[in-house]
């Protein structure tokens, strides 16, 4: 169970104790909103997309979406997320899950401006049931993640 690895992650920072853990789903934006009483706008959703042969993350407001011509002109490639296997196999968390804490080395972090509207924001610790609340100067500092401008809001069009 991929929590068990964000525990000892998250300890390096003293935080390990403030993993919420739910008697119910938080494995999308809408479940994750509810479980925690916020609005879905401060989930952080973890993105995975293949990058050449292994994985990338992207860690985004949940009212978001991946901005297709942004997402290109930063990286270089059109955005491919990953199978559920595939996230699996190369972030180490299941879908519903997948969280910045804890990936191995290879996975390159990025965290989306859309985040930085609020003062904590929410993202998973490694369950389908689990979040913790951060700051987005914490989330750099603990994932290491560099920050980008590849989505809009659901809304926009």
């Amino acid at each position: 169970m991929s929590i068990e690895l964000v525990r000892p992650f998250l300890a390096k920072f003293g935080r390990e104790q403030d993993i919420q853990e739910f008697p119910v789903s938080s494995a999308t934006v809408e479940l994750a909103a509810a479980a925690l009483n916020v609005i879905p706008a401060r989930i952080a959703k973890t993105m995975s997309f293949a990058d050449g042969e292994g994985c990338l993350v992207v860690v985004t407001a949940g009212d978001t979406k991946i901005d297709n011509p942004k997402y290109k002109q930063t990286f270089g490639f059109k955005a491919k997320m990953l199978s559920p296997d595939q996230a699996l196999a190369l972030t180490g968390h299941a879908v519903g899950g997948v969280c910045p804490f804890a990936l191995p080395e290879a996975v390159r972090i990025f965290l989306d401006e859309s985040l930085r509207r609020f003062d904590t924001v929410y993202p998973a610790a490694g369950s389908s049931n689990s979040a913790i609340e951060v700051t987005p100067a914490q989330l750099e500092e603990y994932t290491g993640g560099i920050w980008v401008d590849v989505c809009k809001l659901r809304e926009e069009t």
